[in-house]
């Protein structure tokens, strides 16, 4: 039998270079192998977890379907498709609630985090959110997540739902685990962390020009010095220059680096030319998809169809199990 995969992007944006490298690339060679089933989805619902602008938000999700669209994903192959349209995400979120502790969520790392990002939108469903994120994964009896590192503490919570669900009621979830793609970790411009769409200043998104993408590239922070240890901005010069740059080119300015010739500006330039050509195909034929809007709806509605066709049937056993059907 296929393995199930189930990833989503929240709809805070246009997928960025991050997005591409860390999880898409990841998300099209999956499927592409027999050995699996694929569901990807725009979580829009996890977006409203923090604060968010609803026209942004309407027109976002969109915008992350064409993305998926442009960069390869096949309709065909996959199940595209909107969390908010499925609502048994929803309902089965409240039954797994049902076995999950207040204090379990309180003393998630990225619940903190996000507390301290946002004070003053504390909300039961940022609270709730691993719980969600359970639910999307288990609805699909998912057996892998194509997710970074940093998602690793949301799903040992979905694995703890998981084995809670079928030891009390005898449900069949697997533990679903994390499925680690080449690429996953793409570092921030600013030198620190990771490409954010919630970080301004920190991604190239993947409809950049080549003029935008040379200046966010411009403006990595470098030392005035050549030489020493590579580290901030250098370093992910140096990482995003090892992924797209001739490796010929790459260790010639990696080798100028070590010999302090290295002027900073040449390889700024050289690596977002790079980039640029890497993207310029994707955005050729996102135009000519953003510009078929039946096919988008169509699309979306195949998507929201073929998901909740599974979702119901897990949803169903759940309820059946728990004595509510």
């Amino acid at each position: 039998m296929k393995k199930r995969v189930l990833s989503g992007i929240r709809a805070t944006g246009r997928l960025h270079l991050g997005n591409y490298l860390g999880a898409v690339k990841g998300m099209i060679k999956l499927q592409n192998d027999p050995l699996y089933e694929c569901f990807y989805m725009v979580a829009d619902a996890h977006t409203i977890t923090t604060p968010f602008n609803p026209n942004e938000l309407k027109q976002n999700r969109i915008e992350i379907i064409v993305d998926y669209l442009a960069a390869g994903l096949d309709p065909q192959k996959v199940t595209l498709f909107f969390q908010s349209q499925v609502p048994q995400h929803f309902e089965l979120a409240y039954y797994f609630s049902s076995v999950v502790s207040i204090a379990r969520m309180q003393h998630l790392p990225t619940y903190k985090e996000k507390v301290k990002q946002y004070p003053n939108a504390n909300t039961m469903a940022l609270l709730n959110y691993p719980v969600l994120m359970a639910s999307d994964i288990l609805l699909y009896k998912a057996d892998f997540v194509p997710v970074g590192i940093d998602q690793e503490p949301h799903l040992e919570v979905a694995r703890e739902i998981a084995r809670k669900m079928n030891q009390i009621y005898k449900t069949s979830f697997p533990e679903p685990q994390r499925f680690a793609t080449q690429g996953e970790y793409i570092p921030s411009l600013k030198g620190e962390g990771k490409m954010s769409k919630s970080v301004e200043g920190s991604y190239i998104n993947l409809t950049d020009s080549l003029d935008e993408i040379r200046k966010k590239i411009r403006s990595i922070p470098t030392s005035t010095d050549v030489g020493g240890p590579i580290i901030g901005g250098i370093k992910t010069l140096f990482i995003l220059s090892e992924i797209f740059l001739p490796k010929d080119l790459y260790q010639e300015f990696k080798n100028k680096y070590r010999d302090k010739t290295l002027k900073y500006v040449e390889l700024k330039d050289a690596l977002a030319q790079a980039i640029y050509d890497e993207l310029k195909p994707f955005q050729e034929k996102r135009s000519q998809i953003a510009s078929d809007l039946a096919y988008i709806e169509k699309v979306i509605s195949n998507g929201a169809y073929k998901a909740s066709e599974v979702a119901n049937i897990t949803l169903k056993e759940v309820k059946e199990k728990m004595g509510l059907f």
